[in-house]
């Protein structure tokens, strides 16, 4: 016999001589207050009369007809508790009511039977019957409860008990520190908390299902409290201008944060009046031919996002080389007079047989151009063709008057985190042509990177919504190294596929397995499963419940398994986030792992909005008689841009014709 069935035998030992000295109490109470008719039955115990007499003289026990009634219910309570039986299908919390309800009211409110003007004997017995009865309810009302009791331990079918766990109560703040209040569920009531995101600059991704309240309770927190904490700060908002009225409204109502107060830029291509001008491939800030190759790969990914999967094959790198080459050709011509954009497409567009003599007289190029004028020179004109189309057709996509105007001049820099000059700039997309505003922003994003990515700038922030809308090239670079620079990344998306179908495999590793901290709405599927075992296991019960006709028999165990399992994470309601944050050497956080609801004040939000202000007019394009010549001034410098580009082939047709040893030259190759 195991030691576990000799500790149930003892504890039934037990609960029977409770329950047997219970029924003792109540015979007592009855042979005490019914002594006269019990006398007259012809009944005589003198040792009882002396025991009970004694009772009474040293404990009191019968001054009242309560005393032992109650001390019978409570020896019946406590011997109920260790019942064992089986649980009837028939047990209910009404059925354990009714019947202790019946047995209160029998067994304790019966005293008036005694006072009642009927023979002693006939009082006697219904005092009996009553008692009897009362006792008998109080039994099975108490038997049925601790039964159901038992087996509730089972009613928690969603394992919420086992699955909640203490979170970070501590508010943990600093300079630059993001700071959520939340609410969290544990010990079954919910409890005040905080998500302290005391290292930003590790990286940071919001991870949700649209609606989830990803923007709404991160994204929106991040951008204020950065701006609040004197960030300048790179925003990709996606569905403009959600995300630039929030950064532009608080940095007007929050410049306290700021040494030098940053001016507000943003780039806007549907309404050029609520749009600052800024070239993305100034020359002044292209030191190498590699920077022109990083910008042409960037617009080209960005339109072709197949061919992030296609890396490194002909055609994929053709067009690459073809316009990075076009790019840095307009870097060196005229000490970069024509170094835009708009310059560069309109030059692509220009015919072959112009454009290869051009840019091949330049020794620069030489060996860039190698394999396209191999193949003019050898003949394969098809090959050739298809070279050149492989970058014309995307590109001729981006031919826009308002794309030109607003990049083919600069109002402003794009080192953001310049400390004399430290900027907010908000880049706009927009859903129903993302597409094409996605590449030019690519190349935005790619420049920014390289330039606030240095030693001894301004602490900074880049924040991308909807990330897998635009190629972000070196995105999986700036977390890596972007830490000791003191550059905030936070991305939003709304799967981990998302940024595999658009970043390939690797690169969307790199990126998941690099940040430091991470916020999950509802996601379903493999990111559910990731985020699952990312957050690890912990150690919880498991009860084993076994029924049959004679008995009950219940197990124990205890075994590790997920922490928040993916099931829970794929029932995330809206404001429910689950994630984890990192900390610092002097920043120590215990429970790095949550699972609560982000408090957001919706009323406060509410007033914030009400207040806030448009994104003002930039750029007035009316003139002195009230007239509106947008229109009409975006479609002059759209004109003038293509007049410009075939002045410059007509001039360097002439120069290469006018010069004998080029010309020579050129005939040779």
């Amino acid at each position: 016999m195991s030691q576990q069935e000799d500790d149930l035998r003892a504890l039934a030992k037990i609960m029977d001589f409770l329950r047997a000295v219970s029924i003792i109490l109540v015979v007592m109470n009855v042979y005490w207050f019914c002594y006269e008719a019990i006398r007259l039955w012809g009944v005589d115990i003198g040792v009882v009369d002396r025991i009970l007499m004694n009772f009474d003289r040293t404990a009191g026990l019968f001054r009242s007809i309560l005393y032992t009634k109650l001390f019978a219910v409570l020896l019946l309570a406590l011997s109920c508790l260790g019942t064992k039986g089986v649980k009837g299908e028939k047990i209910t919390w009404g059925r354990i009511w009714t019947a202790l309800a019946a047995g209160f009211v029998l067994f304790f409110l019966n005293w008036w039977i005694l006072a009642l003007p009927l023979p002693v004997e006939a009082v006697t017995g219904l005092y009996v019957l009553t008692v009897g009865a009362g006792y008998v309810c109080l039994l099975m009302g108490g038997l049925w409860t601790s039964r159901l009791l038992k087996h509730n331990l089972m009613d928690d079918v969603f394992n919420n008990e086992n699955e909640s766990f203490m979170q970070e109560t501590r508010l943990i703040e600093s300079e630059y520190s993001v700071n959520l209040p939340t609410r969290f569920y544990y010990k079954k009531r919910w409890n005040d908390g905080w998500i302290n995101v005391v290292n930003p600059f590790r990286a940071s991704i919001v991870l949700g299902t649209p609606g989830s309240g990803k923007s709404y309770a991160v994204v929106n927190n991040f951008i204020k409290q950065q701006i609040e904490k004197g960030f300048s700060m790179y925003v990709y908002d996606f569905k403009f201008s959600d995300l630039s009225t929030i950064a532009y409204n608080h940095l007007l109502n929050h410049p306290e944060g700021y040494k030098v107060k940053p001016k507000f830029y943003v780039i806007n291509f549907d309404d050029p009046r609520r749009s600052h001008r800024c070239n993305p491939i100034h020359p002044d800030f292209m030191e190498d031919i590699t920077d022109a190759y990083e910008s042409a790969y960037t617009i080209m990914l960005n339109l072709n996002k197949s061919w992030v999967q296609k890396q490194g094959d002909f055609f994929v790198e053709s067009p690459i080389i073809l316009f990075a080459s076009i790019i840095w050709y307009l870097k060196i011509y005229q000490n970069g007079k024509y170094c835009t954009f708009p310059h560069a497409i309109e030059f692509l567009n220009r015919r072959y047989e112009d454009i290869f003599p051009i840019l091949t007289s330049y020794p620069e190029l030489e060996n860039y151009l190698s394999p396209f004028m191999d193949a003019w020179l050898g003949g394969a004109a098809e090959q050739l063709m298809g070279q050149i189309a492989s970058a014309k057709i995307p590109l001729s996509r981006m031919i826009s008057p308002q794309l030109y105007w607003v990049m083919s001049d600069s109002e402003f820099t794009l080192d953001i985190n310049n400390p004399e000059e430290p900027k907010i700039l908000c880049v706009g997309n927009n859903p129903d042509r993302q597409n094409i505003y996605g590449a030019a922003l690519g190349l935005y994003n790619s420049r920014i990177v390289k330039l606030i990515n240095k030693k001894g700038m301004l602490k900074s922030s880049v924040i991308i919504d909807e990330l897998p809308t635009i190629y972000f090239k070196g995105l999986d670079n700036l977390i890596a190294t972007a830490r000791s620079n003191k550059v905030a990344v936070c991305l939003g998306f709304q799967d981990f596929s998302q940024l595999v179908r658009d970043y390939g495999d690797k690169e969307a590793k790199v990126v998941m397995n690099t940040v430091g901290n991470i916020f999950s709405g509802q996601v379903v599927g493999e990111t559910a499963k990731t985020l699952s075992e990312r957050f690890g296991k912990v150690l919880q019960k498991r009860q084993s419940i076994s029924i049959n006709r004679q008995d009950v028999s219940t197990s124990i165990n205890t075994q590790m398994d997920a922490l928040i399992p993916p099931s829970k994470i794929s029932g995330l309601t809206q404001g429910m986030f689950v994630g984890s944050v990192s900390d610092n050497f002097n920043e120590r956080i215990e429970q790095k792992i949550f699972h609560c609801e982000i408090v957001v004040d919706a009323e406060k939000v509410k007033r914030e909005e009400k207040a806030y202000k448009k994104i003002p007019v930039i750029t007035d394009f009316m003139d002195e008689n009230g007239n509106d010549r947008m229109k009409e001034t975006v479609q002059e410098n759209y004109r003038r841009i293509k007049e410009e580009v075939k002045h410059i082939v007509q001039e360097e047709l002439e120069r290469i014709a006018n010069d004998e040893n080029l010309k020579h030259l050129l005939q040779q190759k």
